[in-house]
């Protein structure tokens, strides 16, 4: 018998149901909150996260601006608008796709985080005939000090890119929120999307008209790079913000647009990545829809560009592939690891759907995967970042007992105001940072960067990668959860059409052969040998074999 090769052992490990059962409501309350605790501004009298306080009150004085709200993308005190905005437009994806999963008021604290952020946003481009936003802080002073937001000594200044000049990135970025938050919206305050949709019509305009980065500006440049420069350039965004204003218009131009830029913009370039620089990804998957459910002819290449990245989850097929850690993890290099998982799980628990609602499966040379497959390898990212990983871990803050505690975040470590009243100055800060005591407040449902590509995790404040959480990991996290809480029970069925692709039984015996000799196991009390669950039939026959492999994985 051939033996199971290492691309099929971590095909058993992504899609096998995992041990650890998950409270998924509570999760899904949690990732929402987090957003409270990113909040600058004024804070209202609604305010959960009570240990946070009003901050920066005078940001963009310097540019004769109100620039005042938004979020802090992570655990500095800087404003950074580029992924603010896609933080805004995955907080409105997960309410698009995902909000039927949630409860009435989960839905309704999904909205109050994601208007936190447009209400922000519109900010933005208030001045676009002269002026578009981009930033507000100066982060090498920011990161001199650790002081929590209510405290900041350093400077606020905000940086602005006048319009005669591109920023074709950024506001394409915008595009998408306002275009994609107006669906969310126009059920609840019609008024509200209108005023969204508005206002990404006309930054779009700019967008498209001048196009190039706005990080190619020498002054922005220095002010946001190396954190948030655009590496990846600014046609994604282009296609993206247009992708978006299909969707919320269903205007013909914008499927002509899409298919006169695609090549020209990079839609066929780069396309397995997806997060707050590079839109490629997601573009596909969001265009892709449109082929599956209206078929549109034009724009099947966004879904056949779209299927290749789908192929590339699986390790079995033929391309180019995602890669995994030996925990299971969908890892991709990078500064906060969490970060590409939990979008990349996005777009395949999305496409999944997609699927399921044309009756399609997806098609991998001579392979079909069944829709099924891809919501189990999403719940296996989500159920790992939960704490079934080999940390034992929860990567998320305040879920479970065993989490994080002292994480890269100015607001968490410092006592609050209630408790400390006195500034903390600057350099005092620092005494709380290298503090070896857990931190005071309790960053409720923020996702942190997590653990390695062996899935080790050393924590601490000065670990940032593993430690610092951002509202670009938490949005998309949002409308996984939200899916997994009104999905709990696993189906195997759709799992055994694409497994049977992969070797089907013959697979899973290699497999129990090389991880110990012997057959014998019981499930439910009753003897049962996994050649006697090979030869039932039915759903019996799944539902055995895969109570046996996830007891002998829990051995």
């Amino acid at each position: 018998m051939k033996p199971p090769t290492c691309s099929s052992i971590y095909l058993l490990f992504v899609l096998i149901p995992t041990v650890i059962s998950h409270n998924y409501s509570d999760a899904l309350k949690k990732s929402i909150l987090f957003f409270e605790g990113q909040r600058s501004g004024y804070l209202p009298r609604e305010q959960r996260m009570t240990w946070r306080r009003d901050s920066a009150l005078n940001d963009g004085q310097n540019l004769n601006a109100d620039l005042v709200g938004g979020y802090y993308d992570a655990g500095d005190n800087v404003k950074f608008h580029f992924p603010m905005a896609f933080s805004a437009t995955m907080l409105a994806w997960s309410a698009v796709d995902f909000g039927s999963y949630m409860s009435p008021a989960d839905l309704r604290e999904n909205l109050v985080a994601l208007r936190w952020g447009t209400d922000y946003l519109l900010k933005t481009v208030s001045h676009l005939r002269n002026l578009i936003f981009v930033h507000v802080g100066e982060v090498e002073k920011d990161h001199q000090c650790w002081q929590r937001p209510e405290d900041m000594g350093t400077p606020r200044t905000a940086y602005a890119v006048e319009t005669q000049y591109p920023a074709s990135d950024l506001a394409g970025e915008i595009t998408a929120a306002f275009a994609a938050a107006s669906i969310a919206f126009k059920r609840y305050d019609p008024s509200y999307a209108q005023r969204l949709l508005k206002n990404a019509l006309t930054t779009f305009k700019y967008a498209n008209s001048h196009r190039g980065s706005y990080t190619n500006n020498t002054l922005v440049k220095l002010a946001v790079c190396p954190f948030y420069c655009s590496v990846n350039g600014y046609g994604d965004e282009l296609l993206w913000g247009a992708a978006w204003l299909r969707r919320a218009t269903s205007k013909a131009s914008y499927i002509k647009y899409l298919v006169d830029n695609r090549h020209s913009l990079g839609a066929d370039f780069n396309y397995y990545e997806f997060g707050w620089d590079n839109k490629v990804g997601g573009v596909n998957v969001l265009v892709a829809k449109e082929a599956f459910e209206k078929n549109v002819p034009e724009i099947a290449p966004y879904r056949d560009t779209a299927e290749q990245m789908m192929c590339a989850y699986f390790p079995e097929t033929a391309g180019p592939h995602m890669t995994y850690t030996p925990g299971g993890l969908l890892y991709k290099p990078g500064s906060n690891i969490l970060q590409n998982t939990v979008a990349l799980s996005f777009l395949l628990l999305t496409y999944a759907g997609y699927l399921s609602k044309s009756s399609q499966q997806l098609h991998c040379g001579s392979v079909k995967i069944h829709p099924e497959s891809l919501r189990h390898l999403a719940k296996r990212q989500v159920d790992y970042i939960l704490g079934d990983n080999p940390m034992k871990m929860s990567y998320m803050i305040g879920y479970g007992n065993h989490y994080p505690r002292k994480i890269h975040h100015r607001g968490a470590s410092s006592p609050s105001i209630a408790t400390h009243p006195k500034a903390i100055k600057c350099l005092e800060g620092w005494n709380i940072f290298a503090s070896p005591k857990p931190d005071p407040n309790i960053l409720v449902g923020a996702v942190v960067g997590g653990s390695n590509v062996d899935d080790k995790f050393v924590g601490g404040r000065k670990n940032a990668s593993e430690t610092e959480p951002t509202t670009y990991i938490n949005a998309p996290f949002v409308g996984l959860l939200a899916y997994f809480n009104a999905n709990k029970k696993i189906n195997p069925s759709g799992l055994f059409e694409s497994l049977d692709a992969f070797g089907g039984f013959e697979f899973f015996e290699g497999l129990v052969e090389w991880l110990r000799p012997g057959f014998d196991s019981a499930v439910n009390g009753v003897p049962l040998s996994l050649r006697g669950a090979v030869s039932g039939t039915g759903r019996r026959r799944e539902a055995c074999v895969f109570a046996w492999i996830e007891r002998r994985l829990a051995c």
